[in-house]
């Protein structure tokens, strides 16, 4: 009785192969299979985990440690120190670097987060971006040292992929100090301007605010980075969030680490005398656009323009001259 059946099953199959279309063999010389190389490609990233390392400039009180700790929803800077007012005017331009690995959905993220103490607070600030665009340089350097030494399977991209430049809310524009500064910094790293705690103007002065920066920007000749334009086949929906994103630099952003209930909803806010205002309310702020841009739709491309744009640039520069630089990494803490 099983050998009947053993019969009657290949006999069934053989008619099924017969009749369904081409044989296996056909099959297969039709087929290559390299069209799996972008799920090859995936595992493999995926496995590996990615790195982006991102700065933060401008003077104390801005905000940067809270918008950092609300964009990744980390703590980085739970044992801050904060400094007086005589031991800010002390103090010199320092380095301060934070690595945090943080891990969603099975993706792994290699957050690096290097903050610029002391930066705008003295003084006299004449060459205090002098530190941060020697440490990009440095960066910069030592990834070119490893690229051409012997063992480069497992270099470390420490390179600065975003420059977040944090821009007071008072007065009108840009100060001389943030000119200089962007201006020494905007052929070696993606500058992201960013107008800081915007929830103290009112919405109409961040509107006046935003174009007078855009206006002194074009003015000054400065570069900022650059959204790259849509492919013809994306959808209308990535469109239309793209030309939001567009249409909200400067971004105007607050951050807060205290998440309260609002008519039975847990957010992160702040909570005022008049009202709460909320982080992620893109009515209150552009925070969701920011880390939207940051994390979701720009980040590949900011690691792409760095090493295909500014990275280059210096390599080119330095084999041209033939030297290399010292690395003095005394500032960093």
């Amino acid at each position: 009785m099983q050998v009947v059946s053993y019969s009657i099953i290949c006999l069934s199959l053989l008619y099924v192969g017969l009749s369904c279309g081409p044989p296996l063999q056909d099959q297969d010389r039709e087929y290559v299979g390299f069209a799996t190389l972008p799920n090859q490609v995936h595992r493999k990233s995926v496995k590996k985990g990615f790195e982006f390392t991102l700065m933060v400039v401008g003077e104390s009180g801005l905000g940067k440690s809270t918008l950092v700790n609300s964009l990744f929803l980390t703590d980085l800077y739970k044992d801050r120190k904060v400094l007086n007012a005589e031991e800010r005017l002390a103090q010199t331009v320092g380095i301060t670097k934070n690595t945090v690995c943080i891990e969603e959905k099975g993706v792994k993220l290699k957050l690096n987060i290097v903050d610029t103490q002391g930066y705008g607070d003295t003084i006299n600030n004449t060459d205090s971006y002098k530190c941060v665009s020697d440490y990009i340089d440095h960066q910069f350097e030592q990834y070119r040292r490893d690229e051409i030494g012997l063992n480069r399977k497992n270099i470390q991209d420490n390179r600065v992929h975003c420059c977040l430049y944090f821009i007071s809310p008072f007065g009108h524009g840009l100060r001389p100090l943030d000119v200089e500064c962007m201006r020494a910094l905007q052929d070696k790293v993606n500058i992201i301007p960013v107008v800081a705690k915007s929830d103290g103007l009112t919405y109409d002065e961040v509107k006046k605010k935003k174009s007078r920066i855009l206006s002194e920007i074009d003015k000054y000749r400065l570069k900022i980075y650059q959204f790259p334009d849509c492919d013809s086949d994306e959808d209308e929906e990535f469109r239309r969030q793209d030309m939001e994103l567009k249409r909200s630099v400067p971004f105007a952003v607050i951050g807060s680490n205290m998440v309260v209930d609002v008519n039975g909803r847990r957010i992160r806010a702040r909570l005022y005398p008049w009202g709460v205002v909320e982080v992620e309310n893109p009515y209150h702020s552009d925070f969701v656009h920011l880390r939207n841009m940051l994390v979701r739709t720009h980040m590949q491309d900011l690691k792409d323009m760095t090493h295909d744009t500014h990275y280059e640039s210096y390599r080119l520069l330095i084999e041209s001259n033939n030297t290399l630089l010292p690395i003095n990494m005394s500032n960093l803490h």
